[in-house]
């Protein structure tokens, strides 16, 4: 087998020679070694072949174990080489299939970075949609509650830019119609009140005798038309007000006011309409009520107009109540009713101008939806706020508060 050994590589020592020139070092290594061996063993094997053509006796012996040293010197080297050959195709396996995890996990990454990067393109590109929508739809609202101040300020996308200017337009004109409705019915009230001021204080007149006896009949004509004169000039009052403060020009007088005694005052002016439909007022105010800086004129006002809507929307026979208590760095004044309630979907819009409850059951009442919207004015203005609650069928309330 040695022997097979030496001659397999003599017959391919040209193919060893070319292997050492593409080898790695540690391969080369192992087959220079083989070669140098090879080299040495064909040395000893030509000066052998020399003495025996010489016919001369030489130490055969040293020579056969000069050769085997070779060869197992030939074999352990390529014994070496197959293992480190062996070693490296693992290792090269290995590191193949560690790049294909590897390529694997990249893979994974990029497409995990290809779906966040287009998640987030879409939430972008969404976003500029959806906001401009969200804003438009929020101004609406405003615009639907009488605010309509154009101030949209919408740049992208062109299509909602366009969208936006249109709407600041839309609202600029709705503003100049509402600035021009308010100049005129404040134009039209100061016009009106003057003739029904005469016209009421005429009939007054007359019904004093002034112009000589009067018969029953005509007594209970001049009897309504002072009452109509009233009610006409409480509307021209309500406009002048109502226009004043939507302008701001309204001057309020702030001043230490308790405010049981505004209540009981409006609770009297209405105890002759309170008597006719045998409703029961009643007063619920906590002891120690402290003491607000109010316009006391202006929220006696607005306790008018609550008071005299529950009385007006009352059954005969029902009752209302007046609460006030403090706490909470608030005052807190309530009017409750048992009258047929209001929708739910009006108890927003029922202190805007203009707008009324719609009427339920056999309780209908005209009005001009002033006195609500007077009294939000009112209280905003001395920094509360009003709201109302009630239960279909139950009676309503209506509360506002007062910083303390």
């Amino acid at each position: 087998m040695k022997v097979a050994v030496v001659f397999v590589i003599y017959q391919q020592r040209d193919n060893l020679e070319e292997a050492l020139a593409i080898a790695d070092p540690q391969a080369g290594g192992f087959l220079g070694q083989v070669r140098d061996y090879h080299q040495r063993y064909q040395e000893i094997l030509d000066q052998e072949v020399k003495y025996l053509k010489a016919g001369r006796i030489y130490p055969h012996d040293g020579y056969k174990q000069g050769k085997e040293r070779f060869v197992d010197g030939i074999i352990a080297e390529l014994e070496k080489l197959g293992t480190y050959s062996q070693q490296n195709t693992y290792g090269k396996i290995r590191q193949l299939a560690e790049a294909g995890s590897n390529a694997r996990r990249i893979a994974m990454l990029i497409t995990g970075a290809s779906l966040i990067f287009v998640i987030t393109i879409s939430f972008f590109i969404t976003r500029s949609i959806t906001r401009p929508i969200s804003i438009l739809k929020s101004k609406t609202r405003q615009i639907a509650q009488g605010d309509f101040e154009g101030d949209l300020n919408i740049s992208s996308p062109p299509e909602m830019a366009e969208l936006a200017s249109a709407f600041n337009s839309m609202s600029q004109k709705l503003m100049d119609l509402d600035r021009m409705k308010s100049d005129f019915f404040s134009s039209m009230s100061h016009e009106l009140r003057t003739p029904l001021t005469s016209i009421k204080e005429g009939a007054s007149l007359l019904l004093e005798g002034v112009g000589g006896p009067l018969a029953d009949k005509q007594k209970k004509l001049l009897t309504i038309l002072a009452e109509e004169s009233v009610r006409l000039i409480d509307l021209v009052n309500s406009l002048l007000d109502l226009s004043k403060m939507e302008a701001g020009m309204m001057v309020y007088k702030f001043e230490p006011v308790e405010l049981a005694s505004l209540i009981h005052k409006a609770m009297i002016e209405v105890g002759p309409l309170v008597e006719a439909r045998k409703i029961k007022l009643e007063a619920r105010i906590s002891e120690g009520l402290p003491v607000v800086q109010v316009d006391s004129e202006r929220i006696l006002q607005a306790v008018r107009n609550l008071v005299g809507n529950a009385v007006k929307f009352t059954p005969e026979g029902g009752q209302v109540t007046v609460s006030a208590r403090g706490g909470d760095g608030a005052l807190e004044v309530s009017v409750a009713d048992t009258g047929p309630g209001i929708p739910e979907e009006d108890l927003t819009t029922i202190f805007e101008k203009y707008q009324q409850a719609t009427s339920t059951g056999s309780y209908r009442f005209k009005g001009t939806g002033l006195g609500l919207a007077l009294v939000k004015h009112i209280v905003t203005s001395h920094g509360g706020r009003v709201w109302a609650e009630n239960e279909l069928s139950k009676g309503s309330r209506f509360i506002f508060t007062l910083p303390l």
